[in-house]
C-alpha cells in the first residue's frame, strides 16, 4: 500500500480495543507510512513477516499498533496529552522501548512531516 501525501510504503496494523478512540476517523486499522511518517486509516491487512516496511523499526502487533497511534497524535502534544499518554503506556506494557522506537523512526523516515527528535524530547520531558 502507498502513502496518499508522499508515496512511500506504509506498514499497516490492527488498533488494539483500548486506543480505537485516539485513531483518525475511529479507524480500526492503521497504516504508518515509512517515509513522511503520516498516519492513515486504512482497509488492508496487518502483514507481520520481515518483509514489511517499517520492519526492525517498529514491533509487530499490538505495541507497533500503540507506536503507530502514537505518531498520529505527536502533531499536537498539548491537545493529544492523553492519548499520547495512554498509547506510551500501552506500547511499554506490550514491552515496546518507545524512546528506543521513535530514535529508529528518526533515522529511517526520509521525509518525515516533523521534526522526531524534537517531539522526542518533548514527549521525554512530560511523561
Amino acid at each position: 500500500m502507498s502513502c496518499p501525501d508522499c508515496g512511500g510504503e506504509e506498514a499497516v496494523f490492527s488498533v488494539p480495543e483500548p486506543l480505537e478512540e485516539y485513531t483518525p476517523e475511529a479507524a480500526l486499522t492503521l497504516a504508518l507510512c515509512s517515509d513522511c511518517l503520516r498516519v492513515h486509516p486504512s482497509d488492508s491487512h496487518p502483514t507481520e513477516d520481515a518483509s514489511r516496511p517499517l520492519a526492525g523499526v517498529v514491533p509487530l502487533g499490538d505495541g507497533g499498533a500503540a507506536i503507530a497511534v502514537l505518531v498520529s497524535l505527536l502533531d499536537s502534544l498539548a491537545l493529544n496529552r492523553t492519548g499520547i499518554v495512554d498509547c506510551v503506556e500501552f506500547a511499554e506494557r506490550s514491552g515496546v522501548d518507545v524512546q528506543l522506537t521513535l530514535g529508529r523512526l528518526q533515522r529511517e523516515a526520509t521525509d518525515p512531516h516533523f521534526d522526531v527528535a524534537q517531539r522526542q524530547a518533548q514527549l521525554e520531558s512530560f511523561l
